[in-house]
Protein backbone atom coordinates (compact mmCIF):
# COMPACT_ATOMS: atom_id res chain seq x y z
CA UNK A 1 0.00 0.00 0.00
CA UNK A 2 1.44 3.38 -1.01
CA UNK A 3 2.35 6.04 1.55
CA UNK A 4 -0.33 8.29 0.04
CA UNK A 5 -3.07 5.73 0.74
CA UNK A 6 -1.68 5.18 4.24
CA UNK A 7 -1.80 8.89 4.86
CA UNK A 8 -5.39 9.24 3.60
CA UNK A 9 -6.61 6.25 5.59
CA UNK A 10 -4.79 7.29 8.74
CA UNK A 11 -3.17 3.86 9.16
CA UNK A 12 0.44 2.94 9.85
CA UNK A 13 2.20 0.19 7.86
CA UNK A 14 2.10 -2.11 10.89
CA UNK A 15 -1.70 -1.86 11.01
CA UNK A 16 -2.25 -2.83 7.40
CA UNK A 17 -2.33 -6.37 6.05
CA UNK A 18 0.12 -6.33 3.14
CA UNK A 19 -0.24 -9.98 2.19
CA UNK A 20 0.03 -10.51 -1.58
CA UNK A 21 -1.20 -14.10 -1.57
CA UNK A 22 -3.12 -14.69 -4.80
CA UNK A 23 -6.30 -16.73 -4.45
CA UNK A 24 -5.94 -20.25 -5.83
CA UNK A 25 -8.00 -21.08 -8.95
CA UNK A 26 -10.17 -23.50 -6.99
CA UNK A 27 -11.85 -20.71 -5.06
CA UNK A 28 -15.38 -19.82 -6.11
CA UNK A 29 -15.32 -16.58 -8.15
CA UNK A 30 -18.27 -15.15 -6.23
CA UNK A 31 -16.53 -15.64 -2.88
CA UNK A 32 -13.30 -14.19 -4.25
CA UNK A 33 -15.17 -11.11 -5.52
CA UNK A 34 -17.03 -10.82 -2.21
CA UNK A 35 -13.74 -10.89 -0.31
CA UNK A 36 -12.26 -8.24 -2.59
CA UNK A 37 -15.23 -5.96 -1.97
CA UNK A 38 -14.97 -6.41 1.80
CA UNK A 39 -11.27 -5.56 1.64
CA UNK A 40 -11.88 -2.54 -0.57
CA UNK A 41 -14.67 -1.22 1.66
CA UNK A 42 -12.51 -1.76 4.73
CA UNK A 43 -9.70 0.23 3.09
CA UNK A 44 -12.14 2.95 2.06
CA UNK A 45 -13.29 3.26 5.67
CA UNK A 46 -9.68 3.28 6.91
CA UNK A 47 -10.22 0.24 9.16
CA UNK A 48 -7.79 -2.49 10.02
CA UNK A 49 -9.01 -6.05 9.79
CA UNK A 50 -8.82 -6.30 13.56
CA UNK A 51 -10.93 -3.17 13.99
CA UNK A 52 -13.54 -4.41 11.51
CA UNK A 53 -13.68 -7.83 13.17
CA UNK A 54 -14.24 -6.16 16.52
CA UNK A 55 -16.92 -3.82 15.18
CA UNK A 56 -18.72 -6.62 13.36
CA UNK A 57 -18.42 -9.03 16.32
CA UNK A 58 -16.82 -11.76 14.20
CA UNK A 59 -13.44 -13.40 14.64
CA UNK A 60 -10.49 -11.87 12.82
CA UNK A 61 -9.70 -15.29 11.34
CA UNK A 62 -13.25 -15.58 9.98
CA UNK A 63 -12.95 -12.12 8.44
CA UNK A 64 -9.56 -12.97 6.93
CA UNK A 65 -11.00 -16.12 5.35
CA UNK A 66 -13.82 -14.05 3.91
CA UNK A 67 -11.43 -11.54 2.38
CA UNK A 68 -9.31 -14.34 0.89
CA UNK A 69 -12.39 -15.92 -0.69
CA UNK A 70 -12.29 -18.91 1.63
CA UNK A 71 -15.18 -18.11 3.93
CA UNK A 72 -18.72 -18.99 2.88
CA UNK A 73 -20.22 -16.44 5.27
CA UNK A 74 -23.78 -16.73 6.54
CA UNK A 75 -26.31 -14.01 5.83
CA UNK A 76 -26.14 -12.89 9.47
CA UNK A 77 -22.35 -12.50 9.30
CA UNK A 78 -22.70 -10.46 6.10
CA UNK A 79 -25.28 -8.31 7.87
CA UNK A 80 -22.90 -7.74 10.79
CA UNK A 81 -19.97 -6.89 8.51
CA UNK A 82 -22.15 -4.54 6.44
CA UNK A 83 -23.27 -2.80 9.61
CA UNK A 84 -19.70 -2.35 10.78
CA UNK A 85 -18.69 -0.99 7.37
CA UNK A 86 -21.75 1.29 7.31
CA UNK A 87 -22.88 -0.04 3.95
CA UNK A 88 -25.72 -2.22 2.70
CA UNK A 89 -25.53 -5.97 2.23
CA UNK A 90 -26.20 -5.35 -1.46
CA UNK A 91 -22.96 -3.38 -1.66
CA UNK A 92 -21.07 -6.34 -0.25
CA UNK A 93 -22.55 -8.85 -2.68
CA UNK A 94 -22.03 -6.66 -5.73
CA UNK A 95 -25.31 -4.90 -6.54
CA UNK A 96 -24.70 -2.87 -9.70
CA UNK A 97 -26.06 0.27 -8.02
CA UNK A 98 -23.08 0.17 -5.66
CA UNK A 99 -20.45 -0.34 -8.34
CA UNK A 100 -19.22 3.25 -8.65
CA UNK A 101 -19.26 6.52 -6.72
CA UNK A 102 -21.86 7.96 -9.13
CA UNK A 103 -24.23 5.02 -8.56
CA UNK A 104 -23.83 5.37 -4.81
CA UNK A 105 -24.41 9.12 -4.90
CA UNK A 106 -27.55 8.70 -7.00
CA UNK A 107 -28.83 6.00 -4.62
CA UNK A 108 -28.25 8.26 -1.63
CA UNK A 109 -30.20 11.08 -3.31
CA UNK A 110 -33.17 8.79 -3.99
CA UNK A 111 -33.36 7.04 -0.64
CA UNK A 112 -36.37 7.92 1.52
CA UNK A 113 -38.14 9.63 -1.39
CA UNK A 114 -41.83 8.92 -1.85
CA UNK A 115 -43.25 7.05 -4.86
CA UNK A 116 -44.52 10.21 -6.54
CA UNK A 117 -41.04 11.75 -6.52
CA UNK A 118 -39.41 8.53 -7.70
CA UNK A 119 -41.87 8.30 -10.58
CA UNK A 120 -40.97 11.83 -11.71
CA UNK A 121 -37.29 10.91 -11.58
CA UNK A 122 -37.91 7.68 -13.54
CA UNK A 123 -39.84 9.54 -16.25
CA UNK A 124 -37.19 12.28 -16.48
CA UNK A 125 -34.38 9.73 -16.79
CA UNK A 126 -36.27 7.83 -19.48
CA UNK A 127 -36.81 11.01 -21.48
CA UNK A 128 -33.19 12.11 -21.05
CA UNK A 129 -31.77 8.75 -22.15
CA UNK A 130 -34.40 8.11 -24.82
CA UNK A 131 -34.86 4.59 -23.51
CA UNK A 132 -38.36 4.82 -22.07
CA UNK A 133 -39.47 4.33 -18.52
CA UNK A 134 -41.97 7.15 -18.60
CA UNK A 135 -45.51 6.89 -19.89
CA UNK A 136 -45.86 7.55 -23.58
CA UNK A 137 -48.87 9.82 -23.37
CA UNK A 138 -51.56 9.42 -25.97
CA UNK A 139 -50.10 6.57 -28.00
CA UNK A 140 -52.59 4.75 -30.27
CA UNK A 141 -50.78 1.56 -29.32
CA UNK A 142 -52.94 0.40 -26.40
CA UNK A 143 -51.61 -2.27 -24.03
CA UNK A 144 -53.87 -4.08 -21.58
CA UNK A 145 -52.14 -5.27 -18.42
CA UNK A 146 -53.39 -7.25 -15.45
CA UNK A 147 -53.50 -10.72 -13.97
CA UNK A 148 -54.83 -13.68 -15.92
CA UNK A 149 -58.63 -13.68 -15.83
CA UNK A 150 -58.94 -9.89 -15.85
CA UNK A 151 -60.51 -9.97 -19.32
CA UNK A 152 -57.58 -8.82 -21.46
CA UNK A 153 -58.23 -11.20 -24.36
CA UNK A 154 -62.02 -10.89 -24.47
CA UNK A 155 -62.16 -7.14 -23.94
CA UNK A 156 -59.03 -6.57 -26.01
CA UNK A 157 -60.57 -8.14 -29.11
CA UNK A 158 -63.76 -6.13 -28.64
CA UNK A 159 -61.78 -2.91 -28.18
CA UNK A 160 -59.59 -3.57 -31.23
CA UNK A 161 -62.66 -4.10 -33.39
CA UNK A 162 -64.27 -0.93 -32.09
CA UNK A 163 -61.14 1.16 -32.72
CA UNK A 164 -60.35 -0.50 -36.05
CA UNK A 165 -56.91 -1.52 -34.74
CA UNK A 166 -55.11 -4.89 -35.05
CA UNK A 167 -55.39 -7.12 -31.99
CA UNK A 168 -52.15 -8.68 -30.72
CA UNK A 169 -52.20 -11.51 -28.18
CA UNK A 170 -48.62 -11.28 -26.97
CA UNK A 171 -48.63 -14.83 -25.54
CA UNK A 172 -49.30 -16.19 -29.04
CA UNK A 173 -46.44 -14.12 -30.44
CA UNK A 174 -44.12 -15.53 -27.77
CA UNK A 175 -45.10 -19.07 -28.78
CA UNK A 176 -44.36 -18.27 -32.43
CA UNK A 177 -40.87 -17.09 -31.52
CA UNK A 178 -40.18 -20.16 -29.40
CA UNK A 179 -41.90 -22.71 -31.62
CA UNK A 180 -43.70 -24.25 -28.66
CA UNK A 181 -46.26 -23.46 -25.96
CA UNK A 182 -45.71 -21.20 -22.95
CA UNK A 183 -45.70 -24.14 -20.52
CA UNK A 184 -43.13 -25.95 -22.66
CA UNK A 185 -40.88 -22.89 -22.84
CA UNK A 186 -40.78 -22.62 -19.07
CA UNK A 187 -40.45 -26.38 -18.51
CA UNK A 188 -37.70 -26.88 -21.09
CA UNK A 189 -35.77 -23.63 -20.96
CA UNK A 190 -36.76 -21.88 -17.74
CA UNK A 191 -38.21 -18.54 -16.76
CA UNK A 192 -35.23 -16.49 -17.99
CA UNK A 193 -35.61 -17.87 -21.52
CA UNK A 194 -39.33 -17.14 -21.42
CA UNK A 195 -38.63 -13.53 -20.42
CA UNK A 196 -36.26 -13.18 -23.39
CA UNK A 197 -38.93 -14.43 -25.81
CA UNK A 198 -41.44 -12.12 -24.14
CA UNK A 199 -39.16 -9.12 -24.67
CA UNK A 200 -38.56 -10.01 -28.32
CA UNK A 201 -42.29 -10.40 -28.95
CA UNK A 202 -43.00 -7.03 -27.33
CA UNK A 203 -40.22 -5.27 -29.26
CA UNK A 204 -41.51 -6.67 -32.54
CA UNK A 205 -45.11 -5.70 -31.77
CA UNK A 206 -44.01 -2.14 -31.02
CA UNK A 207 -41.97 -2.00 -34.22
CA UNK A 208 -44.68 -3.44 -36.49
CA UNK A 209 -47.85 -1.85 -35.14
CA UNK A 210 -48.12 1.95 -34.80
CA UNK A 211 -51.76 1.34 -33.82
CA UNK A 212 -52.87 -1.79 -31.99
CA UNK A 213 -54.53 -3.28 -28.96
CA UNK A 214 -52.05 -5.57 -27.20
CA UNK A 215 -53.07 -8.10 -24.56
CA UNK A 216 -49.99 -8.72 -22.42
CA UNK A 217 -49.13 -11.71 -20.19
CA UNK A 218 -49.93 -11.08 -16.54
CA UNK A 219 -46.33 -11.46 -15.44
CA UNK A 220 -44.79 -9.03 -17.93
CA UNK A 221 -44.57 -6.39 -15.20
CA UNK A 222 -42.19 -8.71 -13.34
CA UNK A 223 -39.51 -7.90 -15.91
CA UNK A 224 -38.75 -4.25 -15.22
CA UNK A 225 -36.99 -3.66 -18.56
CA UNK A 226 -39.94 -5.01 -20.54
CA UNK A 227 -42.39 -3.03 -18.44
CA UNK A 228 -40.39 0.17 -18.99
CA UNK A 229 -40.52 -0.55 -22.73
CA UNK A 230 -44.27 -1.00 -22.54
CA UNK A 231 -44.79 2.23 -20.60
CA UNK A 232 -42.59 4.14 -23.02
CA UNK A 233 -44.35 3.05 -26.21
CA UNK A 234 -47.95 2.26 -25.27
CA UNK A 235 -51.00 3.73 -23.62
CA UNK A 236 -51.37 1.26 -20.77
CA UNK A 237 -54.67 0.15 -19.25
CA UNK A 238 -54.86 -1.91 -16.07
CA UNK A 239 -57.81 -4.28 -16.13
CA UNK A 240 -58.31 -5.30 -12.51
CA UNK A 241 -60.81 -7.66 -10.92
CA UNK A 242 -61.64 -9.25 -7.61
CA UNK A 243 -59.60 -12.39 -6.79
CA UNK A 244 -62.73 -14.55 -6.91
CA UNK A 245 -63.45 -13.35 -10.45
CA UNK A 246 -59.89 -14.12 -11.56
CA UNK A 247 -60.25 -17.65 -10.21
CA UNK A 248 -63.67 -18.21 -11.73
CA UNK A 249 -62.67 -16.93 -15.17
CA UNK A 250 -59.53 -19.04 -15.31
CA UNK A 251 -61.60 -22.11 -14.45
CA UNK A 252 -64.13 -21.14 -17.14
CA UNK A 253 -61.26 -21.18 -19.65
CA UNK A 254 -60.87 -24.89 -18.88
CA UNK A 255 -57.91 -24.65 -16.49
CA UNK A 256 -59.03 -26.46 -13.34
CA UNK A 257 -55.61 -26.51 -11.66
CA UNK A 258 -56.35 -23.50 -9.43
CA UNK A 259 -59.40 -25.35 -8.06
CA UNK A 260 -57.42 -28.40 -6.96
CA UNK A 261 -56.59 -26.74 -3.66
CA UNK A 262 -58.86 -23.72 -3.74
CA UNK A 263 -57.99 -22.32 -0.31
CA UNK A 264 -54.25 -22.37 -0.94
CA UNK A 265 -54.70 -21.25 -4.54
CA UNK A 266 -56.76 -18.26 -3.47
CA UNK A 267 -54.12 -17.24 -0.94
CA UNK A 268 -51.42 -17.54 -3.63
CA UNK A 269 -53.49 -15.54 -6.10
CA UNK A 270 -54.03 -12.74 -3.57
CA UNK A 271 -50.31 -12.75 -2.85
CA UNK A 272 -49.50 -12.39 -6.56
CA UNK A 273 -52.04 -9.59 -6.92
CA UNK A 274 -50.61 -7.75 -3.94
CA UNK A 275 -47.08 -8.17 -5.26
CA UNK A 276 -47.89 -6.94 -8.77
CA UNK A 277 -50.42 -4.23 -7.95
CA UNK A 278 -47.75 -1.53 -7.38
CA UNK A 279 -46.53 -2.20 -10.94
CA UNK A 280 -49.97 -2.52 -12.53
CA UNK A 281 -50.91 0.80 -10.91
CA UNK A 282 -48.30 2.56 -13.08
CA UNK A 283 -50.75 2.23 -15.99
CA UNK A 284 -52.20 5.48 -17.29
CA UNK A 285 -55.74 4.16 -17.28
CA UNK A 286 -57.58 1.54 -15.26
CA UNK A 287 -60.89 -0.27 -15.51
CA UNK A 288 -62.54 -2.50 -12.91
CA UNK A 289 -63.84 -5.58 -14.74
CA UNK A 290 -65.67 -6.95 -11.67
CA UNK A 291 -68.01 -4.03 -11.10
CA UNK A 292 -70.47 -4.69 -13.94
CA UNK A 293 -71.44 -7.24 -16.65
CA UNK A 294 -69.32 -7.74 -19.77
CA UNK A 295 -71.20 -5.33 -22.06
CA UNK A 296 -71.15 -2.56 -19.48
CA UNK A 297 -67.45 -3.24 -18.76
CA UNK A 298 -66.62 -2.99 -22.44
CA UNK A 299 -68.52 0.27 -22.77
CA UNK A 300 -66.57 1.64 -19.79
CA UNK A 301 -63.27 0.48 -21.34
CA UNK A 302 -64.23 1.86 -24.75
CA UNK A 303 -65.13 5.25 -23.29
CA UNK A 304 -62.03 5.38 -21.08
CA UNK A 305 -59.64 4.58 -23.93
CA UNK A 306 -61.31 6.84 -26.49
CA UNK A 307 -61.26 9.75 -24.06
CA UNK A 308 -57.63 9.01 -23.24
CA UNK A 309 -56.72 8.98 -26.93
CA UNK A 310 -58.92 12.04 -27.53
CA UNK A 311 -61.02 10.09 -30.01
CA UNK A 312 -64.67 10.67 -30.60
CA UNK A 313 -66.77 8.55 -28.21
Amino acid sequence: MSSTILHISGLTPSEVDTSKDAPPPSKHPFLVALGARVGALRARRGMTRKALALAADVSERHLANMEYGLGNASVLVLLQVAGALQCTVSELIGDVTTSSPEWLMIREMLEQRDDATLQKVRVAIGEMLGTGGGNAGLSPRVALIGLRGAGKSTLGQMLAQDLGFPFVELSQEIEKFAGCGIAEIQALYGVNAYRRYERRALEEAIQIYPEAVIATPGGLVSDVASFNLLLAHCTTVWLHAEPEDHMRRVAAQGDMRPMAASKEAMADLKGILNGRAPFYSKAQLRVNTSAQPLDATFELLRRTVRQGLQMQT
